[in-house]
């Protein structure tokens, strides 16, 4: 990964669900998590995406937003987000521009294939648009909880 924490997030603007755009310009002076995942609808983004959904009304009284962003086309994506009446924003990063500039656009392998993917990641942001924490290689289980921590830190 070659963003740190201490660095200034890149910038973005994405197509998001519900026909939204997400822009890192929007979010200026606005502290936000944004979560990488590798595939809309499959069982540990869907834990993850359900956990975020629930920590919602804590961390919008906290003044957080909350943006997950896949590779996946919109029409998966609002189909995810409706499924499972995901309020926040998803975000297709079709292209990969974004996952590149943050880190995550990895080299991942299974059953001896080597293949280019997403890295599961979180990057908490400060209102100043620095990234305040990156976890990287994120395991779902109480992922949600360690963010809320941080955001505390904040």
């Amino acid at each position: 990964m070659s963003l740190a924490e201490g660095d200034l997030a890149p910038a973005f603007t994405m197509p998001a669900s519900n026909g939204r755009t997400v822009s890192s310009e929007a979010l200026k002076g606005k502290p936000y998590v944004l979560y990488f995942y590798p595939k809309a609808d499959t069982p540990g983004c869907t834990k993850e995406a359900c956990a975020f959904q629930d920590a919602l009304p804590q961390l919008g009284s906290l003044g957080i937003e909350v943006i997950g962003v896949s590779k996946d086309k919109m029409k998966p994506i609002d189909k995810f987000a409706e499924k499972y009446k995901l309020a926040f924003p998803l975000a297709s990063d079709a292209e990969t521009t974004v996952a590149e500039a943050y880190g995550v656009w990895v080299e991942k392998s299974m059953y001896g294939k080597t293949y280019m993917g997403l890295e599961r990641s979180t990057f908490l942001v400060n209102a100043a648009g620095v990234i305040a924490k990156i976890w990287p290689k994120v395991k779902v289980e109480g992922h949600t909880k360690a963010v809320m921590d941080a955001i505390a830190q904040l």
